[in-house]
């Protein structure tokens, strides 16, 4: 099963409003989710974004693959970066 962190679109028509959710890669953009790992608010005026830290770290480190959209969030977030160090350390043992 390949497992994908990726944006389930919520919200009303013109009133977008994101999940990032964990889920297998067949399943389609609003479909079943094993698990919900943030929230993501385009139409608010900073963009909010809400990630808990330590289920992305977990997911990244068990093989989730996240979109490209929910890569650049999760880099500004600085997740991305926690994870690259922790894979840094794991090589270096």
């Amino acid at each position: 099963m390949a497992v994908k962190l990726r944006l389930k679109r919520m919200g009303s028509k013109q009133r977008p409003f994101y999940r990032i959710v964990a889920t297998d890669s067949r399943n389609p953009r609003d479909g079943r989710f094993i698990e919900t790992v943030g929230t993501y608010n385009p139409i608010d005026k900073n963009n909010e974004v809400k990630v808990d830290k330590e289920k992305a770290l977990n997911w990244l480190n068990n093989g989730a693959i996240p979109t490209d959209t929910v890569r650049n969030i999760l880099s500004k977030e600085g997740i991305m970066k926690e994870y690259a160090e922790s894979k840094v350390k794991k090589e270096g043992k």
